[in-house]
């Protein structure tokens, strides 16, 4: 159990647009870097091998090739310092962290797009984006 004066702080610090993404999917994350007296956003693309911790310290590990290197970057997800995340690409994975690609080169580290299915409500009509949702047919 958090203590309240703790929690009251970090609520105050959330982040309120972030995009929902999972493990294996392809991201670019927009980094503020401080040069001197000027402030410049850098991008880091790649695929999302992990995410760990809950609240303030919830933080994701972005994996790319670089000349035939792995770089691996943990960038914390309330951070002030990443100005964006831009989704590119989803990934479906069975499992909770991709630490085996980094075995994996070329073609190899390839995954299969995951399929996000659209179900609209007949209801109230608004249409609901999610990865588990199923696609229902029109009741008539």
């Amino acid at each position: 159990m958090k203590n309240r004066l703790i929690q009251a702080v970090e609520e105050s610090a959330y982040r309120k647009e972030i995009p929902e993404f999972d493990v294996g999917d392809q991201v670019e994350v927009h980094q503020r870097i401080l040069e001197g007296q000027k402030e410049r956003v850098q991008v880091f693309s790649g695929t999302v091998i992990s995410r760990r911790g809950d609240g303030m310290r919830e933080c994701f590990t972005v994996r790319r090739i670089v000349q035939g290197e792995g770089v691996e970057r943990v960038f914390p997800l309330h951070s002030p310092k990443v100005a964006k995340i831009d989704v590119k690409r989803t990934g479906r994975v069975r499992r909770a962290k991709l630490y085996y690609l980094r075995k994996r080169v070329g073609k190899a580290t390839r995954l299969k797009e995951r399929k996000v299915k659209i179900a609209e409500s007949s209801a109230n009509g608004e249409v609901k984006k999610g990865k588990g949702v199923p696609a229902e047919p029109a009741q008539k």
